[in-house]
């Protein structure tokens, strides 16, 4: 696993409380420091709704993602890369010059086309939401190869010129995929996948991707693209995908290390799920 790359999604509302988000910092530092290669591609839903409800404009969901106008993509780009990027990228460089910034659309490293989405089996604009088409890792392996710990908003650049924004969960199972990554792990603000959500807290432990291309269809909207991240991942190349509670302490390090703690793992296969009883996390 010495020298591994490991493609790390931060979300959820561990990004908008301080301490967890000083504590994400220091761990991912200290995987750089194990001789792993972390890159971290970041959400910013909470911060982004604040910011359009400040501006007196709309949120609104559809099959699990923003939709997003062309007034609501302007706050998109601002608030990832100008303020939800620097500050992460502040607080991982408290530990030394590790952080880099960069977006989706620097150095045509994600492109996009406008994603298609269904309600009810009925079809929904969604607006500028893109799905990644194309991946050139070229810059984020320079700065792996420099020694950096690469930073990305998940903005995309379609070849129609025309910015994207798009889910963080994709757009790191994209990365993830085109670097050849051994482990995906989506730090988010739930325990993993619930079995039976609402009507149990049951997680599901360990799922092989036939076991979750079964379950996608009935999935909870919010956890839809987390799920089709890792389903994308695994199918993708990428050895094992974890979903993990970001609030639990150090629950980067136990994924991406590859240690047995709660949330739920996806690997490669078709045997079927093993479920764990009870809460985790």
């Amino acid at each position: 696993m010495r020298g591994g790359t490991v493609v790390i999604k931060f979300g959820g509302n561990a990004m908008v409380d301080a301490g967890l988000k000083r504590a994400f910092a220091r761990d991912v530092v200290e995987l750089w420091r194990t001789g792993l290669r972390p890159v971290v591609v970041h959400g910013g839903g909470p911060q982004i709704s604040a910011m359009l409800a400040l501006l007196g404009l709309e949120s609104r969901f559809e099959a699990g993602l923003r939709v997003t106008t062309p007034e609501a993509m302007d706050v998109v780009r601002m608030v990832l890369s100008g303020r939800v990027q620097r500050e992460l990228v502040g607080h991982i460089n408290e530990h030394g010059p590790f952080a880099v910034g960069m977006t989706g659309e620097d150095a045509h490293t994600m492109t996009a086309v406008r994603r298609p989405a269904w309600v009810d089996g009925r079809p929904v604009d969604i607006g500028l939401v893109g799905d990644v088409v194309d991946v050139n890792p070229r810059m984020v392996r320079t700065l792996l190869e420099q020694g950096h710990i690469p930073v990305v908003s998940p903005v995309a650049r379609g070849e129609d010129g025309q910015a994207y924004n798009v889910n963080a969960d994709l757009a790191a199972s994209a990365l993830a995929v085109a670097l050849g990554a051994e482990r995906l792990v989506m730090l988010t603000d739930v325990e993993g996948l619930y079995a039976n959500w609402p009507h149990s807290t049951e997680v599901i432990e360990h799922l092989t991707a036939d076991a979750l291309d079964g379950l996608l269809p009935g999935l909870a909207s919010g956890m839809l693209p987390k799920m089709e991240g890792c389903l994308r991942a695994v199918r993708g190349g990428v050895g094992k995908a974890h979903v993990l509670d970001g609030r639990v302490p150090h629950a980067v390090l136990r994924g991406a290390l590859g240690e047995t703690g709660p949330g739920t793992t996806v690997v490669p296969g078709s045997d079927p799920a093993r479920r764990s009883s009870g809460r985790t996390g």
